[in-house]
């Protein structure tokens, strides 16, 4: 979904580390969750808008999503993946 040559560049506003595209099964966990209400942003905020995709970052501990086909990398934004049923 993202440009290959972007995601090469692309890394997390936080940690710098690089970040991979999520998998299918991944995805479909995270829009599950936020159909049913239980999925937060680090802000703290009900992510209610599903995504089409994300960018995991490399240590496995965050997701950023990708809507409308651009990556959403602020900080606020991303999704804890130890919060993701």
């Amino acid at each position: 979904m993202v440009d290959p040559e972007l995601l090469e560049i692309l890394v997390c506003p936080e940690s710098k580390q690089p970040l991979r595209e999520a998998d299918a099964a991944l995805l479909a966990r995270l829009n599950a969750a936020v159909v049913n209400g239980s999925l937060r942003n680090r802000a703290g905020e009900v992510v209610r808008d599903s995504m089409e995709g994300g960018l995991v970052r490399e240590d496995g501990k965050f997701v950023y999503p990708v809507r409308e086909g651009i990556p959403i990398m602020l900080i606020d934004e991303a999704i804890a993946l130890g919060d993701v049923p």
